[in-house]
């Protein structure tokens, strides 16, 4: 997949078979657009290429934008495309002025001039320019002129699929982490930095990676332990996940995210690691002694060993 972030370094795309969408989560509603594009560009002999925003345009024209939490990084989403076979990734930075375009500027200046799509696939209900005026119908006014083809994913389409990101990330934030994975098709993902914590766990035997997310819009899971797949370098491990506030040992610390990595014991301090949530275990309690954490700690991995099996 190739990946393109200015729009006047564009190759000449050939019979270009056209996706637009903030596709956050690439969820299996997305994953099946994708398909339905790679299909076209196939039959036509031409290339799908899917177009995404960066920041998210809610970011930038939604008043409760600061509430926005984000199921991917663009880094992630990018990562996942790529997975699921797209020729073309396009990353439209998202500003104000691009958002006050008329929808005849963003179907004949943007989507025209730019990619001259031969294809374009979208939704239903799929909104573009000033105010959101535009829509499918008005795109197909602009067939002819523009020398392209649009093919509708139908509401009916949508409801087959019965997924959505706002559906992704209601799961998400009451801690339903294998409900988000089957809508996602794929588990749920933090990545980060591994940074210095206060050796707490490895006084009690469960020596933790504190992880610090870089991204303040990415979606964290609420506070409680999960069994989780944990990506460092080449190698992939399981583990359990720790997010919370660390109750047992002050009630002013602000929130953690560490990782008790099994079988493992490299120095990885500096590095990104993935974390893949693969099942909720419990909620964070307070123990009155750091030998009662110890010990539910050991209950803890029987329980994410037996979910990683």
């Amino acid at each position: 997949m190739k990946i393109y972030t200015d729009l006047n370094k564009l190759p000449v795309f050939k019979n270009a078979v056209l996706t637009i969408g903030s596709f956050d989560g690439v969820h299996i509603g997305h994953q099946q657009i994708i398909k339905k594009i790679n299909k076209h560009a196939a039959q036509i002999g031409g290339c799908s290429v899917l177009i995404t925003f960066h920041p998210h345009p809610r970011l930038i024209v939604s008043k409760d934008s600061h509430n926005l939490r984000l199921i991917n990084t663009l880094e992630e989403k990018a990562a996942l495309l790529e997975q699921y076979a797209v020729d073309a990734l396009v990353v439209v930075p998202f500003s104000k002025a691009f958002a006050s375009q008329s929808p005849e500027a963003y179907i004949l200046d943007f989507l025209v001039a730019h990619f001259q799509p031969a294809v374009i696939t979208i939704g239903y209900d799929h909104k573009f320019g000033k105010n959101r005026k535009g829509d499918i119908s008005y795109l197909r006014k602009f067939e002819e002129e523009g020398g392209f083809r649009v093919i509708e994913i139908s509401k009916q389409e949508v409801a087959d699929i019965a997924v959505s990101s706002t559906k992704v990330r209601q799961a998400l934030s009451s801690g339903a982490v294998s409900k988000a994975a089957q809508l996602l098709g794929h588990f749920y993902s933090l990545q980060g930095l591994v940074v210095k914590g206060q050796q707490i766990g490895t006084k009690i035997g469960f020596p933790t990676a504190n992880v610090s997310v870089q991204d303040t819009h990415k979606l964290i899971p609420p506070e409680g332990i999960y069994a989780v797949e944990v990506s460092i370098d080449t190698q992939k491990k399981g583990g359990m996940l720790y997010i919370g506030n660390r109750p047992t040992i002050n009630k002013n610390l602000k929130q953690s995210i560490e990782v008790n990595i099994f079988d493992f014991d490299q120095d990885i301090y500096g590095k990104i690691i993935k974390l893949d949530f693969v099942k909720y275990l419990r909620g964070d309690q307070k123990f009155e002694q750091l030998s009662g954490l110890q010990d539910q700690l050991k209950k803890d991995k029987i329980a994410a060993l037996k979910a990683l099996q």
